[in-house]
């Protein structure tokens, strides 16, 4: 499958966090969730996982989550569950909202695991909706909150959560890059944003996209051929 006809949305809960996304005083992942698009649509071949980082949480990260120690004792550690993690990611493109963050997180528990197993950009792509939103709204706000609510994407939570953040961001990443294609267009991969060209963008609503000559001769040719086989309507209306 081409890589950029699968992406997996992704988002991570920690034992900690700071301010510039870099991992620092041994803090671990606790929760991965990951939600799959193909050709532009979610399906239901999910990962989630609570893991146990054999450390405790940082109090002020579990003011943002709420995943206590107590919860994750009897959950799997990541070195249970990296093999099938890598085999779910691997030739996709990766949607992280600031992605420098969990993959910083991602890698240091790869890292730990002292097998030589590469990082994680061996095995997909990486698009950062933290920046390509920026390039779409420069100088507003572009949490995922700001988003959701930009979008008129119902956002209910309390507190974070992996898995439910990546569901948001799914459907955020879908309506921030939608945009109508050439009628005649059977390149799928031309409706996806890739990080060459996120400086393209715009956003704008309401747009009206009329048929290019081109595109207007292909459909009179196709009309035409119709006609060949029989009435066409549409042939009758355009000769009015």
């Amino acid at each position: 499958m081409n890589i950029y006809n699968r992406q997996i949305v992704l988002d991570t809960e920690t034992t900690g966090i700071n301010s510039n996304g870099k991992v620092y005083l041994n803090h671990r992942i606790i929760e991965i969730g990951a939600i799959e698009i193909i050709n532009r649509r979610i399906t239901k071949n999910f990962f989630h996982v609570y893991l146990n980082p054999n450390r405790l949480i940082d109090k002020e990260a579990y003011k943002i989550h709420g995943i206590s120690d107590k919860f994750l004792l009897d959950k799997p550690t990541f070195s249970d569950i990296y093999k099938n993690f890598i085999q779910y990611i691997k030739n996709s493109q990766l949607i992280i909202h600031n992605s420098k963050f969990d993959l910083s997180f991602l890698n240091y528990e790869l890292k730990l695991l002292n097998k030589n197993i590469p990082e994680i950009l061996n095995y997909c792509t990486v698009l950062d909706t933290l920046k390509l939103s920026r390039k779409i709204f420069p100088g507003k706000k572009n949490s995922l909150e700001a988003l959701c609510k930009r979008y008129k994407i119902n956002y209910h939570r309390k507190l974070h959560s992996a898995i439910l953040d990546a569901k948001l961001l799914a459907k955020v990443y879908l309506l921030m890059t939608s945009h109508q294609k050439s009628f005649f267009s059977i390149n799928n991969s031309n409706d996806l944003i890739s990080n060459d060209n996120i400086s393209s963008i715009s956003h704008q609503k309401n747009i009206i996209l009329y048929a290019t000559q081109e595109e207007n001769y292909m459909h009179l040719k196709y009309l035409k051929n119709m006609k060949k086989n029989g009435n066409c309507l549409w042939m009758k209306n355009l000769n009015k």
